[in-house]
């Protein structure tokens, strides 16, 4: 089954031969709740907990090759969710810091990290509007939820040559990459419509 998954997402064009391997190695099922287990490796995004959604592996699988990183690069992730990007991104050799803001998937997703030996270099309960200031700077930044601008924060926390991946826009998403080109020059690229859970910012 994940085979077939694979060949789908490869036939929609997705090139990188290390995304589709990462894919194909990770059990995708195993974060998905038992009631959708026979979903697992169909190509669409499901519910998990705290009204939140486990993304189409496509959109993953697209997300993760704009990042086009090498093992060893520093990944912040905002919006952990069930941990199936984050897993991708730790099969790819990436150093991954993780940010989740719903308490409820934070605390079910800790535990499945430690039952399953997924470890990134940090899982934090946090507003992912403000990044991770403290482990900064990042190689990419992948954002798995709608943003209606990109968050400041965010960009100043990108190395020189680093990427942010994330999808702007209220209703539909327009997925953006932006490139880190020196301390003030950003290159701003545009891929396409999707459509994500809203990033939601801690207003405290």
């Amino acid at each position: 089954m994940r085979n077939k998954l694979v060949d789908t997402i490869a036939a929609k064009n997705i090139k990188s031969k290390t995304v589709l391997n990462a894919i194909r190695a990770v059990p995708r099922h195993l974060f998905m709740d038992s009631s959708f287990e026979d979903h697992a490796y169909q190509d669409k995004a499901f519910p998990i907990a705290a009204e939140q959604t486990i993304s189409q592996p496509y959109t993953v699988a697209f997300q993760t090759e704009l990042l086009e990183l090498n093992p060893g690069d520093k990944i912040l992730e905002i919006g952990t969710g069930s941990g199936y990007q984050t897993a991708v991104l730790l099969r790819l050799k990436a150093k991954v810091f993780t940010i989740e803001r719903q308490l409820e998937l934070f605390k079910k997703t800790s535990i499945f990290f430690k039952k399953m030996g997924y470890r990134p270099k940090k899982f934090i309960f946090g507003d992912g509007y403000k990044g991770l200031p403290e482990e900064a700077p990042f190689e990419g930044i992948i954002v798995t939820a709608g943003a209606p601008e990109i968050p400041k924060a965010l960009l100043s926390q990108l190395k020189i040559g680093g990427k942010l991946v994330i999808p702007v826009g209220l209703e539909d998403q327009i997925m953006t990459r932006i490139i880190r080109k020196s301390e003030k020059e950003f290159e701003r690229q545009e891929f396409g419509s999707f459509r994500f859970v809203p990033l939601l910012e801690d207003k405290n």
